[in-house]
């Protein structure tokens, strides 16, 4: 019987605003240590006949600030303890994101997955799947053999990319191909909202991936889109390839930078955008429901604090009628409705908590309802001002999954205006959007990109650069061969 292939699995996901000023804590991760992440759904795909599962560990949070240092290196010892005590391994499959920034390092994944190489050696083949909005660098694909991202933006296809990077490492130990990483840098930086994939010229463009996925010796085509709110040298769009084949790989790297730096002036908003007082004034003109409004800059899935109350107010000030916001982070406002109790009225003053420049209101609220949760942190309460319901987190989170409101009670297809902290709308909420609204509102990854302040970032780059001129120029990995 051929002996098992001994894969070691883990990783660390999340999205980090440098310009957030709260950062992501300990606390605030999913942890998946050893035969937790093996159990878990989100790594259902990984059993094989022919290969042991050696789980490590997975961290993964809601977006936001830079990652605490002290936690980021408390989950590196733990991840390559258990590595070191799992060696000897045939390979290693990390689940990233690719846009975490931890302090004042600069690219966090570069040192998470190089300590992981340093470990294991030179001849163990890594695999590591990312999301479209990571941030790539030479450090990175230096160290790795093997690399997928997802291909939709919203994302639906998580679970296929992930089992795409899995694949390929399957097929490298089965097989004893040993693929390279070739990628091209390309100067735009697009915000997700731009560049969504059920928008041209986005759509186009990662509908092409597949085609290219079939030329002779490619393994993965993929286009990053990078992260654009992390001021960063690393941070840019690119191209990489995995392949065995050295022309080919530059071929389609080359293809694929220069068809997105080609697109780049063509990118824009799918919802129908504008400032806030002109989307309330769309909203309350419209005769359709649910009208849904996305608080853009506010975005907690998009690196937000998810505290600002400034829609919140501006709904107050139009004494609007029949309108939930879903939600605002408010820990001691929840911690006040619980206290009162359900049923109580009471005065609060809702937003503007952990970030200093956002906006709070201060109003008469009746508690609706409380949601103890997990207790604690998860712990959410749903009240109502006038005409205006509002769900309460003391943690901070979306509500971009219909089920999270209809787990308090509240069905968003039945009101006339649905707020919610996001950019382009999840696949769940944009089907019931009539019309679907983005307001451009201020936050920490407000969408007026050319204003954001860049002291890291390379000079060049589109759109701050908007006369800038680009040539792909592909780089090999130094793993490839020679």
């Amino acid at each position: 019987m051929t002996e098992k292939k001994r894969i070691a699995v883990g990783g660390i996901h999340t999205e980090c605003s440098t310009y957030n000023p709260v950062l992501i804590r300990e606390a605030d991760f999913h942890l998946m240590r050893g035969d937790d992440l093996t159990a878990s759904a989100y790594f259902a795909f990984l059993p094989e006949d022919d290969v042991e599962i050696l789980p490590l560990l997975h961290a993964r949070a809601v977006p936001g600030g830079p990652v605490d240092r002290a936690a980021y290196d408390a989950f590196k010892a733990d991840l390559l303890a258990r590595l070191k005590a799992a060696l000897p391994v045939d390979g290693v499959y990390l689940a990233m994101h690719g846009a975490m920034f931890v302090d004042d390092m600069q690219d966090a994944e570069g040192d998470w997955i190089k300590a992981v190489r340093d470990l294991v050696g030179p001849d163990i083949p890594i695999s590591v799947s990312y999301d479209l909005h990571g941030n790539v660098s030479q450090r990175i694909v230096d160290q790795i053999d093997m690399f997928a991202a997802y291909r939709t933006a919203p994302h639906i296809d998580v679970a296929e990319t992930m089992k795409r990077a899995w694949a390929m490492l399957l097929r490298c130990l089965r097989t004893g191909e040993r693929p390279f990483v070739t990628w091209a840098k390309i100067p735009v930086l697009m915000p997700g909202e731009r560049s969504s994939t059920e928008d041209e010229p986005a759509a186009s463009l990662y509908a092409a991936l597949p085609g290219h996925d079939e030329r002779p010796g490619i393994w993965s085509a993929d286009q990053m889109v990078g992260y654009v709110w992390a001021d960063e040298p690393r941070v840019t769009a690119a191209a990489v390839v995995t392949a065995t084949d050295k022309a080919e790989a530059e071929a389609a790297a080359r293809d694929l930078a220069g068809a997105y730096w080609d697109a780049r002036t063509k990118f824009a908003f799918g919802p129908v955008t504008g400032p806030l007082e002109d989307m309330l004034e769309i909203a309350a003109k419209s005769e359709t429901r649910p009208v849904i409004l996305a608080d853009s800059g506010d975005n907690p899935t998009g690196g937000g604090v998810g505290d600002r109350g400034n829609v919140l107010a501006a709904l107050v000030e139009r004494d609007w009628q029949d309108a939930l916001v879903a939600g605002i982070t408010d820990a001691p406002a929840v911690d006040l409705c619980f206290a009162a109790g359900k049923g109580a009225i009471l005065e609060l003053t809702v937003g503007g908590n952990l970030d200093p420049k956002g906006a709070s209101v201060k109003a008469m609220f009746e508690v609706l309802r409380l949601d103890e949760g997990a207790g604690g942190a998860f712990r959410q309460a749903v009240v109502r001002t006038g005409g205006i319901t509002v769900v309460l987190a003391a943690r901070r989170r979306p509500y971009h999954d219909i089920a999270d409101l209809a787990a308090l009670g509240l069905d968003p297809g039945a009101v006339a205006l649905l707020v919610v902290k996001s950019g382009y709308l999840s696949p769940e909420l944009a089907p019931l959007a009539n019309p679907n609204l983005m307001a451009l509102t201020d936050g920490v990854v407000n969408q007026d990109i050319p204003r954001l302040e860049s002291r890291n970032r390379a000079t060049g780059i589109y759109p701050w650069a908007p006369d800038a001129t680009f040539t792909p120029a592909p780089v090999r990995s130094a793993r490839a061969p020679e």
